[in-house]
């Protein structure tokens, strides 16, 4: 890998310029989106072309546990981690001069390890794409800023803004509630130039200290990347500042979630128009029943894009996170919201997924709904055109509910790898597990003295 440098892209490049590299991360994505792999001094990465971590790491939970899954996976054979150079990007956060690169994932064969996250993407993509189709998406992301949490036992509270007050809820697209925390975003601002990230825009929620990214729509796989360096970027940004950011679905009780809104539409790669519109303008049979997918196959897959049970808090009936499966034209309340465009960028949003799913996973989930759709020829349900905020609809509810789903859903394994969807639901269990064995503060507040 001499000449490795020059497949480096140019905001890495430029990274570089005048300085000495002094280090380089190997990542992966795990189960959950956390970052794992081995870092190096800069010339000891140029002296092999691959690198090995063993395949367990898909088998560990987000607690630091090791599902329980035997098939083989007992042996934890190695995997060859290979380099993908357009993902170079620099950690500028780092006290030296760092590149992090994402690997994939690869058995001794050369073959995809079909439990890696990114390798789901991919795979789900691959099937687009022998169908003469590539996917378009633009992902939303929202998180919070919040005070220092370092004892678990103690509630999550809004970070000290500069006026020497707690960020203010209740607040959305104020732009002096941003400026609270000013100088967090500009080191966002600042990383991201330096890592080659484009930020779309970014705004106020509506809860204490939330805030939301956009990104640029493109390539289902590239921008999943971009969030998955995002919330790793993210974290460092705040840490600067002396505060935390929180990826979790709903940190602080009687706030709205966070979601990761993904925005859809398929391009036809033969004539690279969007198959969801017609010449005139219409919207297509195709777009129909691509949400129809959605519709039908969302239930099972919800294990994906809210995978843990803290998920659960964040679909509260009328509380600015919409859990039904209704569609409708520029309808915030409803789960799946076909936003204003032009007929060229017709699109579909899944407003389901909360952002604390892995981005591969919920991306690869999303995706497979649709694609369903498409090759079974799904028509949705009629539009809904009015306020769908306090509908109940058949969404697991927990995620003990939303494995058993999951479980029973035979179409979804076999465009997400049946393989992958075995181990996903092992990791996903022992997690679930594990939670009912703990006892929480309501329960002592409630039960102890009174039943």
């Amino acid at each position: 890998m001499s000449n490795w440098r020059s497949q480096i892209p140019e905001a890495a490049q430029e990274f570089l310029t005048g300085r000495r590299l002094d280090e380089i991360e190997c990542i992966i994505a795990d189960m959950a989106g956390v970052a794992r792999g081995k870092a190096m001094p800069a010339f000891k990465f140029g002296e092999s072309s691959k690198y090995y971590l063993p395949t367990s790491i898909f088998l560990q939970t987000i607690t630091g546990g090791w599902a329980e899954f035997r098939d083989g996976a007992d042996l934890e054979p190695d995997m060859i981690m290979r380099p993908d150079f357009s993902t170079a990007t620099a950690a500028p956060w780092t006290a030296d001069w760092t590149l992090q690169i994402i690997h994939d994932a690869e058995d001794a064969e050369g073959q995809p390890i079909p439990t890696a996250p990114r390798n789901v993407l991919r795979r789900v993509l691959d099937l687009y794409r022998a169908e003469g189709w590539q996917p378009v998406i633009a992902p939303e992301m929202e998180f919070y800023f919040v005070a220092r949490n370092t004892d678990p036992n103690m509630p999550i509270i809004p970070p000290m803004g500069r006026t020497g007050r707690r960020a203010a809820a209740r607040q959305a697209y104020s732009m002096s509630a941003v400026d609270e925390y000013g100088k967090v975003i500009d080191d966002i601002y600042d990383f991201a130039e330096a890592m080659g990230l484009e930020i779309d825009g970014i705004l106020q929620e509506g809860g204490a200290g939330q805030v939301e990214i956009n990104l640029a729509h493109g390539d289902p796989l590239a921008l999943a990347d971009e969030v998955f360096y995002f919330k790793r970027m993210i974290r460092e940004a705040a840490l600067r500042q002396d505060m935390f950011a929180t990826f979790m679905a709903k940190p602080i009780e009687g706030e709205p979630g966070s979601a990761m809104h993904i925005h859809h539409s398929v391009i036809d790669t033969a004539t690279g128009e969007n198959i969801f519109s017609t010449a005139d303008g219409q919207g297509t049979d195709a777009f129909m029943h691509f949400i129809g997918g959605l519709q039908r196959h969302l239930p099972a897959a919800v294990a994906l894009i809210a995978p843990y049970v803290n998920s659960y808090r964040r679909y509260v009936p009328d509380f600015a996170a919409p859990i039904n499966l209704e569609w409708g034209h520029d309808n915030r309340t409803t789960g799946l919201r076909v936003p204003i465009s032009s007929p060229a960028s017709r699109r579909v949003e899944n407003r389901l997924a909360g952002m604390d799913c892995n981005p591969y996973l919920g991306i690869a989930a999303s995706l497979a709904c649709g694609y369903l759709g498409l090759k079974e020829g799904i028509g949705p349900r009629e539009e809904c055109r009015t306020n769908a905020y306090m509908d109940d609809d058949d969404l697991p509810k927990t995620l003990g509910a939303a494995l058993d789903v999951f479980d029973e859903a035979s179409a979804l394994h076999g465009v997400l790898g049946e393989e992958f969807s075995k181990i996903y639901a092992a990791v996903k269990r022992d997690e679930y597990t594990e939670f009912l064995q703990v006892i929480s503060p309501w329960e002592r507040e409630h039960l102890l003295l009174n039943v």
